[in-house]
């Protein structure tokens, strides 16, 4: 059974940091690309960040390009996002997702709520 469980959010002042982290399981982790979403009530979900099955490549959406840090532990079957100078804007329930292909599926976790408030 494919799970996986965000954890790492919750309250912040803006220009703070948070690192969430995503647990996975259930699925061979160093084979696949995995991906931080991100939505707001009302707005469509956003991928913020992917990374490669290696680590070695990286991209991020233009609102998280200098702030955020994708990365990955293929030993441990997680992958992390790294926030730093966090704004407002970055208030949203923070998803990971795999894609697993046609056999598996697209799975994603149950969400981390990051609010960045003073």
């Amino acid at each position: 059974q494919v799970q996986l469980v965000e954890s790492g959010g919750g309250l912040v002042q803006p220009g703070g940091s948070l690192k969430l982290s995503c647990a996975t399981s259930g699925f061979v982790f160093s084979n696949y690309i995995l991906r931080w979403y991100r939505q707001v009530p009302g707005k469509e979900r956003e991928m913020v960040a992917s990374i490669d099955t290696t680590g070695s490549r990286k991209m991020y959406a233009d609102s998280a390009k200098g702030r955020f840090t994708i990365s990955r532990d293929n030993a441990k079957n997680t992958v992390y996002l790294q926030m730093n100078s966090l704004k407002r804007e970055d208030t949203a329930v923070y998803y990971c997702h795999a894609d697993l292909g046609a056999v598996q599926g697209s799975h994603w976790g149950q969400g981390t709520q990051v609010t960045v408030s003073s």
